[in-house]
C-alpha cells in the first residue's frame, strides 16, 4: 500500500468518525431542545386546586389586608396595582382551564375575574379607594360564586 493509499484511508476514517460525532452530537441537541413551540397556551399545572393554592391564594392574601383601608402612600398603592393586576390576568389563565362540565358558566366567571380585577387595578392607579374597594368586593363576590358551583362550596373568601 503506498503512501498516497494510507492517506485516503485515513483520511476517510477521519471523515466517518467527524460524521459520527456530529450525528450523534446533534441528536443529543434535538433531545435536549425539543422541537419548537407552536406558540399556542397551555397550562403548567392541570390541577385546579394546585393553580389556585400557587396563582390566586397568594395573591389575595396580601390583597385583602391591603384593602382593608385607605392606602395611605404611592408603596401601598403599587402593591394593590400589582395584585390586583396578577389577579385580572388571572383571569385569562382561568380561561386555558375549562372544565368538562359548565363551561360557559366557567368561562362568565372568569372573564368576570378580569374584568373587575382589571377595574380595580384601574382604580388604584388613578388612587380612588372607593372605586378599588368596590370593584374588590364585586370580584371577591365573583370568586365566592365561582366557589359555590366549581368547588361545593370551599374556599369561600370573605372581602
Amino acid at each position: 500500500m503506498t503512501s498516497y493509499e494510507r492517506c485516503w484511508i485515513l483520511a476517510a476514517l477521519l471523515l466517518l468518525v467527524t460524521a459520527g460525532w456530529l450525528w450523534s452530537d446533534t441528536r443529543a441537541l434535538s433531545a435536549a431542545f425539543p422541537a419548537e413551540d407552536d406558540g399556542a397556551a397551555e397550562p403548567v399545572e392541570s390541577d385546579m386546586h394546585e393553580f389556585m393554592e400557587y396563582v390566586f391564594q397568594p395573591t389575595f392574601k396580601r390583597l385583602k389586608p391591603a384593602m382593608a383601608e385607605e392606602p395611605v402612600d404611592n408603596q401601598a398603592w403599587k402593591a394593590i396595582k400589582a395584585d390586583a393586576l396578577i389577579l385580572a390576568e388571572g383571569g385569562n389563565l382561568l380561561l386555558m382551564r375549562q372544565p368538562e362540565e359548565d363551561a360557559a358558566d366557567w368561562t362568565e366567571h372568569s372573564v368576570q375575574v378580569r374584568q373587575y380585577g382589571g377595574e380595580l387595578y384601574r382604580a388604584a392607579k388613578a388612587k380612588d379607594y372607593a372605586k378599588a374597594r368596590g370593584h374588590y368586593e364585586s370580584m371577591v363576590k365573583n370568586c365566592n360564586a365561582c366557589h359555590e358551583q366549581f368547588a361545593g362550596g370551599e374556599h369561600i373568601l370573605a372581602p
